[in-house]
């Protein structure tokens, strides 16, 4: 008996460690799943579109055409984790589009202050919709739904049907503008390649630490060698981006506010008690709210959250088309939802990332812009989009009733 106990006991530290080398890779697989997937896909149209798809003018067009869904997308993704949605967000960007329009255009408002207004009128929108849906508990669907007539309405009210442009340089340079080069390069923009230096180091370190951390408390990690091959192939990724854009004006002014929503979110919804109260109500807004949270309040300022972002989608999408209009807008909520759930987020709520939302974003993107280089008519686009999307969300269920 007592040998039989002590093969038993020398067999158990093997089978868990075979165990957490599975769950290592299942946990990496969902993680990098759709990076790959968003690499595969650029290559594809980068083949079929004979080079032009990663040509540098081509990724900066890709960078400044799909700024104002990314912004979405990622305030839409902690809707959908909360297990909510919000219709409302292009026609909240084109209200507020109108509004900056009027302030800037018409009454020859100073930027800055026009810019703070048009963010705060979309708080306001947020926590009127925030508040139906928090406290009144009128499903988000349709409070979003009556938002997405009721602001449409009110940006051809306020702009009587007419467009007004064009708006000064410097808040079009929102859009339009890049990184001054501080090094004076002649043919490459030496001050982006530097950037792309710096962030690798800074990307070198962040993992170091994170593996040093896992290590000591005896979480599972992968070998050295998959660690190092990972850190090469994503350094190598980071620097031939920073030279494409380099070889052409460099770093546009949007994506670094792109880059810091990201960093800002992704710190708010993994290291933030707001976070893990997010998650939490996904999961579970029963169990959620009797251990404790008040959800309520989460889900409110979700909203407000919501609003302000929608609010600076419509101002970047005013200052690329230097103009404000009653037509703009358009399917921005559906771009931005379909980009949540590419990117991983479940239909179900309580799963999302800001980062998997940015890749589903980028995903979108480059479709949109391979099947127009390839001259496929919006009709098969919009199509081929459809059954991108239904994929996306079947493989989520289909992953959930794996799981139960």
């Amino acid at each position: 008996m007592s040998t039989q106990t002590e093969t038993i006991k020398q067999q158990q530290p093997r089978n868990d460690k075979g165990t957490s080398f599975t769950k290592l890779i299942q946990n990496n697989m969902r993680q990098y799943g759709m990076f790959v997937a968003l690499i595969l896909i650029a290559v594809l149209f980068q083949v079929l579109t004979d080079g032009i798809l990663l040509r540098p003018l081509n990724i900066t067009n890709l960078i400044l055409q799909n700024s104002y869904i990314l912004v979405l997308a990622v305030g839409m993704v902690l809707i959908i984790i909360l297990g909510h949605i919000d219709l409302s967000v292009g026609s909240v960007a084109a209200f507020v589009g109108a509004i900056s329009g009027i302030l800037i255009i018409n009454h020859h408002m100073n930027v800055f202050l026009a810019v703070i207004i048009s963010l705060l009128v979309g708080a306001v929108i947020g926590a009127w919709q925030g508040f139906w849906v928090a406290y009144v508990k009128i499903p988000a669907f349709i409070v979003t739904l009556a938002g997405m007539l009721l602001f449409r309405g009110l940006t051809m009210l306020v702009l009587q049907g007419q467009s007004i442009a064009p708006y000064p340089n410097s808040f079009q340079s929102m859009s339009y503008g890049f990184i001054p080069d501080i090094f004076h390069g002649e043919n490459l923009h030496i001050f982006t390649i530097v950037i792309g230096l710096v962030f690798s180091v800074i990307y070198i370190l962040n993992e170091t630490g994170v593996r040093k951390t896992q290590v000591r408390y005896g979480f599972p990690v992968s070998s050295q060698g998959l660690f190092i091959a990972k850190l090469v192939a994503m350094i190598a990724i980071i620097n031939a981006f920073t030279y494409v854009l380099a070889t052409y004006d460099g770093i546009p002014n949007i994506l670094v506010i792109l880059f810091a929503l990201v960093v800002i979110y992704s710190f708010v919804s993994k290291k933030t008690i707001m976070g893990r109260h997010i998650y939490a109500i996904g999961g579970n807004e029963k169990a959620a709210g009797l251990s404790g949270i008040k959800t309520k309040k989460v889900v409110f300022w979700s909203f407000v959250n919501m609003g302000v972002l929608a609010a600076l989608s419509g101002l970047v999408f005013a200052a690329r088309l230097n103009a404000a209009t009653p037509k703009a807008g358009n399917n921005f909520e559906l771009d931005a939802i379909a980009a949540c759930f590419i990117g991983g987020a479940s239909a179900y709520g309580g799963i999302g990332t800001v980062g998997g939302a940015i890749i589903g974003g980028l995903v979108m993107g480059i479709m949109n812009n391979g099947m127009s280089i390839l001259g496929l008519g919006i009709d098969w686009q919009q199509a081929i989009k459809g059954l991108v999307l239904l994929a996306a969300v079947a493989f989520d269920i289909w992953n959930k009733n794996k799981a139960s």
